[in-house]
């Protein structure tokens, strides 16, 4: 008889970025991300144990089959044999569906890598649910295993926090400044990504300045997490809008190089500058690894970010998703 498992599980955005990858999914650096409350993927499988006739029987997306999803993740669980024998004998039909719309610039990778882990460490009746859906998470899609945590997660190893390189672990230690904050997302352009993510993460491995990268990424994540446990905005946003452009300025000056930036992020970034200059407010920009513009901010200023949006940002905009903090995945 076919049993049930759902999950859904949240995208996040990472403050200090991951660039660069060796082995079986290892990052070059460790990165802290905050989990999403509302950009989220659900995933549904029915499941029958049948020994070594594993299969993706079915893969709908948003209620249609989708033959190139169900590929990935056939050979997603191909790969994982080894450390997840229960793969081989998994006859599976899954849905998935997001909440969020598929190209608008949110790692829907991330959340829909989670909500799936999340089923394969349930099926496999895990002892610590958490710690093994990020660890196969990981090896889906390495930001993925940031989204099984709540709040905020850090992925790699580090001399600052007792961190790991094969999965992520939550990060407690928060000030009250940065308990309640929103991301709202600028979505300048929501078309496919002429480089893809596993691109340009190869694309460091022989990268000029790959050595500098690291040293200021370990830097800038020792830096961030003071911040976050003291409370400091300046620092946080110093580090949040640095991490940002050095992602892009590693992207132009790779070998080839690549621009995922628009005209609309450039004029975006002046504006939240300005904004943020003039009001004196704590209101920070990053940007993943495409051309939308995270607008990260405390609670408190909601209203008057979100004024800002619609006066002077929304010639430049196709959409907003507002988005916040949240608790990762959520068992259905």
């Amino acid at each position: 008889m076919s049993k049930y498992v759902a999950f859904e599980a949240p995208s996040n955005i990472a403050f200090v970025k991951y660039w660069g990858k060796y082995g079986r999914q290892y990052p070059l650096n460790p990165s802290i991300s905050m989990t999403l409350n509302k950009c989220t993927t659900k995933c549904e499988i029915e499941y029958e144990i049948i020994k070594d006739h594993g299969i993706i029987q079915s893969f709908l997306f948003e209620e249609s089959e989708n033959d190139k999803f169900k590929h990935r993740i056939q050979k997603f669980l191909d790969s994982i044999h080894d450390v997840y024998p229960l793969a081989k004998d998994l006859v599976l039909k899954i849905k998935t569906s997001n909440s969020f719309p598929h190209s608008a610039g949110i790692a829907s990778s991330a959340s829909a890598m989670a909500a799936l882990c999340s089923c394969l460490a349930e099926i496999e009746r895990s002892d610590n649910i958490k710690k093994r859906s990020s660890y196969l998470a990981r090896l889906a899609s390495g930001s993925a295993c940031r989204s099984i945590f709540p709040k905020y997660a850090i992925w790699g190893e580090s001399e600052f926090v007792d961190s790991s390189n094969e999965y992520a672990i939550s990060f407690d230690n928060i000030h009250e400044n940065f308990t309640n904050l929103n991301d709202s997302v600028l979505i300048v352009s929501s078309e496919e990504k002429a480089v893809s993510s596993s691109q340009g993460h190869a694309l460091m491995n022989a990268h000029f300045y790959r050595e500098g990268r690291l040293n200021q990424a370990v830097d800038n994540f020792r830096v961030m997490l003071n911040a976050l446990k003291s409370g400091n905005y300046e620092d946080f946003g110093q580090i949040l809008e640095n991490e940002a452009l050095s992602l892009h300025a590693l992207m132009m000056s790779s070998y080839p190089a690549f621009t995922l930036l628009k005209p609309e992020s450039l004029k975006l970034i002046e504006l939240i500058q300005a904004f943020r200059k003039s009001n004196n407010l704590p209101c920070y920009f990053t940007i993943d690894a495409g051309p939308n513009i995270h607008l990260i901010y405390p609670k408190f200023i909601e209203a008057e970010v979100h004024n800002f949006l619609d006066q002077e940002c929304s010639p430049y905009i196709q959409n907003i998703i507002h988005d916040e903090i949240g608790n990762g995945p959520l068992k259905l």
